[in-house]
C-alpha cells in the first residue's frame, strides 16, 4: 500500500448531537475502512443535547487524515479535533475484584492507596477496586494486585480534555 506509515495511538475528541444512530454512523466509518478501533467512549458535554466522543485509534497519519474527513461529512458531527499527548488530560476507570481475606485485606488496601485507588466493595474473601488513571498507570496496578489474584474485572475508554482555557465548544457566558 501506498500509505503504510507507522500506525500510533490517536485520540480524536468528536461533539455530536445527540441523535439515535450516530454511534452506529460513528462506528461504520471506521468498520468499512479496517481501522482499528481501540475504545469509543460517548458522553453528555456541558451543552444540552451535545455529547463528546472521545475516541481511541490505532492509525497511520493518513489513515487518521482520512477518519477526521470522514467524520465531518457526517451531519450529526458537530466538530473534530485531534487531541496531542503533551496538551491532554486523558483518564480510563478499572474496576477490579481481587482476592482479599483477613490475612492479606489489610495489604490489599494498603496497595490501592499507593495507586490512589479506592475500596468500593467489600465482601468476605474480596475486595472490589476503582482506579482512574492513564493506561500506563491502570496497566501498572492491575501488575501488582494480580499477586492478590484478579476475580474479575472491567476497565473503560478514556475519556479527554485539553489543557487550559481552550474548549472545543464555541464561547459562551459563564454562569
Amino acid at each position: 500500500m501506498a500509505h503504510e506509515d507507522e500506525h500510533t495511538r490517536n485520540i480524536l475528541s468528536v461533539l455530536v448531537q445527540d441523535v439515535d444512530g450516530i454511534i452506529t454512523r460513528v462506528t461504520a466509518l471506521f468498520t468499512r475502512r479496517g481501522y482499528n478501533l481501540v475504545s469509543l467512549v460517548s458522553a453528555k458535554t456541558e451543552t444540552e443535547g451535545i455529547n463528546r466522543l472521545t475516541i481511541v485509534v490505532n492509525a497511520s497519519e493518513y489513515a487518521i487524515e482520512q477518519i477526521t474527513k470522514q467524520l465531518n461529512k457526517l451531519i450529526q458531527v458537530i466538530k473534530v479535533v485531534r487531541l496531542e499527548d503533551d496538551t491532554t488530560i486523558a483518564r480510563s476507570l478499572l474496576l477490579v475484584k481481587v482476592n482479599a481475606n483477613n490475612q492479606n485485606r489489610a495489604q490489599v488496601v494498603e496497595t490501592a492507596n499507593i495507586f490512589r485507588a479506592r475500596v468500593v466493595d467489600v465482601s468476605a474473601d474480596s475486595l472490589v477496586l476503582e482506579a482512574t488513571g492513564t493506561p500506563e498507570k491502570l496497566q501498572a496496578f492491575i501488575d501488582v494486585v494480580e499477586t492478590f489474584g484478579v476475580r474479575e474485572m472491567i476497565q473503560s475508554g478514556q475519556v479527554a480534555l485539553t489543557r487550559g482555557p481552550k474548549t472545543m465548544a464555541p464561547s459562551r457566558k459563564l454562569h
